[in-house]
């Protein structure tokens, strides 16, 4: 991934419909991935007049979502057969994403101010969860 390709296919496609749906109110959250970090990235959120969520440059792991990346990533991993081709592989990610139960999701919805507090206190270092 690149700062163009992130721009191209994740703000300009995504971020920025979902942005003008939400509203003015509307926080980016993202990490400190080097892609979404770039000037590129920066001055396509200024030009779409989208703040950003200030982020702990330690602290990936408080976003839900690489928790949910994980989850799936153990599942496809643990399909038998595995996928052998892209389209295989498409099919499985959109099955696979599709079952995890919603609890786990909601869970991990339900940590954050623990998560958060965990962060504070390492000041925004690794955190033991």
């Amino acid at each position: 991934m690149t700062g163009h390709i992130y721009r191209d296919v994740i703000l300009e496609q995504h971020v920025r419909l979902f942005r003008g749906a939400m509203g003015a109110e509307f926080l980016f959250m993202d990490d400190n991935a080097r892609p979404h970090r770039a000037n590129i990235v920066d001055e396509c959120l200024q030009s779409e007049d989208i703040t950003r969520m200030d982020w702990p440059a330690y602290s990936p792991d408080l976003n839900p979502i690489e928790n949910v990346w994980y989850m799936l990533g153990r599942r496809i991993a643990a399909r038998q057969p595995p996928p052998t081709c892209l389209p295989e592989l498409r099919r499985a990610l959109l099955d696979e994403w599709c079952n995890i139960p919603q609890d786990q999701i909601d869970n991990l919805i339900l940590s954050m101010p623990r998560r958060c507090k965990a962060c504070i206190a390492s000041s925004g270092r690794h955190t033991p969860y």
